[in-house]
Formats: C-alpha cells, structure tokens, sequence
C-alpha cells in the first residue's frame, strides 16, 4: 500500500512527560484514528489524487440522507462525524471500506498539526490585542475604547487593516514541526510535543512531513 502522509484525531488532552536528562516536558496526548476510506479520487474524474477518510463512527440514521448513502456505497457500517481528504500518488492502492491506522503510517521525528483555535466570540481590542486602557480614575470617559481610528482630511478614511473589535479565535491553524515523542498503535495514540490548537475532544489532523 502506498504511504499515507496523514490521519484524523482528537486531542485528548496535555500531560507532563520526562526526557532523558530529566527534564520536564509538555506533550499533548492525540487519539489518531482508525479511519475508513470512504472514496478514491483521481486525476481523471476529479482533477487530482486523493483519498477520503471518515474518522470517529456514529450512528448512520443520524446522518443526512446522502450522507448514508455515501457510507453505504463504501460498505461501512456506520456514520461518521468528520470527513476530510488526505493527497495520495495512487489511489489505486487502497479500497472502499480499508480501515486505516496508525500501523499504516509511517511518522517521522517532525509533523504538523492542524486544528481549530478556541473561539472567544467577539472581543475588543484591550484583549483581542493587548492594547492600553485608559485611565480608571474619575473623569475618565476613555476606559476600554481603542480610540481614533480615521484620518483627517486626507485620505478621509479608515486605512485597511485597522485593528478594531471583532471575532477572537475559531480559526485553523497548523502547528508545524511538531515532535514526536511516543506513536502508540495498540491504543491509537500519538503523543506529541507542547500544546496543539484546540480545546479537547476536538478534530484534529496530523501530517508527515
């Protein structure tokens, strides 16, 4: 079978884990797969080579119509939560219905992590930023605003890319060059070095590098 540069996990959570010299390290424990090849893309039909994979199996009734019928057409037993595509040289090499793991994998010491950021709703600038308050004394009228953000009278506008309040984190992000501390197929875990984007029982891929 041809090398699969990735998987689908959830963080499970940080722990504290101890290198050679003795030293305290922050790792973040991912539970990467088993995933199931849902379809094969090629070049021919839909302009390039991939695979779909669905990860963490839920009840199929629960699905949207077309959903379970995709699943049905892969001949997997049930539903998924998430779907995502991973490139591959030969889709040929893999069938509908293959349970794919970390034993298929081949990790080296670097990968990137992408997840989604915490969301924090919609925040001023003082926390969105860090920028300063104004004074909390008596007669002060200015406490938490960002202050002037146009211009006189040239140009008359408020310059693009201004800082100003609006939404705070839900956004992807990758963590490149994460290490790899410890790949534990038997349990499908992967633990990794620091922190991963994410709060916990989140959908995260992991890529080789």
């Amino acid at each position: 079978m041809a090398s699969l540069n990735g998987i689908l996990g959830i963080k499970k959570g940080m722990l504290r884990t101890f290198n050679e010299a003795g030293q305290a390290v922050a790792a973040t424990v991912i539970e990467a797969g088993p995933c199931v090849v849902l379809q094969k893309k090629t070049v021919a039909k839909e302009g390039y080579n991939a695979i779909q994979l669905g990860f963490k199996a839920k009840a199929i009734k629960k699905m949207i119509l077309p959903a379970q019928g995709h699943a049905r057409k892969a001949g997997a037993e049930s539903g998924f939560t998430y779907i995502k595509e991973f490139r591959v040289s030969n889709p040929d090499a893999y069938t509908l219905g293959q349970v794919i793991s970390l034993q298929d994998i081949e990790f080296r010491q670097i990968v990137d992590v992408i997840g989604v950021s915490k969301g924090c709703g919609f925040q001023g600038t003082v926390k969105k930023y860090g920028f300063n308050r104004g004074r909390m004394s008596h007669g002060g009228k200015h406490h938490r605003e960002m202050g002037s953000t146009g211009m006189c009278t040239y140009p008359s506008r408020v310059i693009k890319g201004k800082r100003m309040p609006s939404r705070m984190g839900g956004e992807q992000i990758t963590l490149k060059n994460s290490m790899v501390l410890d790949v534990r197929p038997q349990e499908n875990l992967l633990i990794v070095k620091g922190s991963v984007p994410g709060p916990n029982n989140r959908l995260v891929q992991v890529k080789c590098k």
